[in-house]
């Protein structure tokens, strides 16, 4: 798996450009959070052998850019979880799960493309 850094609401914007050719991912981590610990290794473990491989992945350290977070739920109009998974498709979210919810199995059927 190969996390992309997301660290300035300019990239969010190229972000969300992006998804309107391919969907994209952002995983919001607290690194302070054992849940979102879990969270994340649990999904790192299930990502390779998934058939994701069109879908690229960013990573969002809400301790040091919380700036992003918020431009996140501002923009997309999601409702601000840590730690949340967000598939953002066409320039929108169109699934977002957070916790102990975010599933690899659960991603997959929302892909579209």
């Amino acid at each position: 798996m190969n996390w992309h850094p997301l660290t300035t609401t300019d990239q969010l914007n190229e972000v969300i450009e992006e998804s309107k050719t391919s969907p994209v991912i952002i995983f919001k981590h607290s690194t302070s959070c054992s849940i979102s610990a879990t969270a994340k290794s649990r999904f790192e473990r299930q990502w390779d052998g998934a058939g994701l491989d069109n879908v690229k992945t960013y990573y969002l350290d809400l301790l040091r850019y919380r700036p992003v977070s918020n431009e996140i739920a501002e923009v997309l109009q999601v409702r601000h979880e840590s730690p949340q998974l967000l598939l953002i498709q066409d320039g929108m979210c169109t699934y977002d799960a957070s916790h102990l919810g975010i599933s690899i199995d659960a991603l997959k059927k929302n892909v579209t493309a």
